[in-house]
């Protein structure tokens, strides 16, 4: 689980699956990205079938803290993607084994990290 997978690896994958040409492939792929962008800049929800769905959620403006320093600043509103996995998928995750025997990085312990 230590590699990303890229947009390129999906195509080639998928490419070698269908016997399609790579380049028709990557244009599918390519359409596809655009339309589901399309769709939640319109506000709308973005459900895939045994994957997951992907859905626009306002954030409020709040009040932020450095956490360093203790100075307050404003934090503006603003819009985020959130994702949903489907049963299915939270299903397929919960059998998989992490063979990594570091635990994810989280922002703060990628800071200490760096600290020490």
């Amino acid at each position: 689980m230590s590699q990303t997978i890229t947009r390129a690896m999906l195509n080639e994958a998928a490419a070698l699956r269908t016997g399609l040409p790579r380049a028709d492939v990557a244009a599918v792929g390519e359409s596809m990205i655009s339309l589901i962008g399309e769709a939640l800049r319109a506000g709308e929800t973005v459900k895939l079938t045994a994957f997951g769905s992907l859905q626009v959620r306002s954030r409020a403006g709040r009040l932020g803290r450095n956490p360093r320093t203790g100075t307050e600043h404003q934090i503006a509103p603003r819009h985020t993607v959130v994702f949903t996995p489907s049963a299915q998928l939270r299903e397929t995750l919960g059998s998989i084994s992490v063979t990594s025997d570091e635990p994810a990085k989280t922002k703060t312990s990628a800071k200490i990290d760096q600290d020490a």
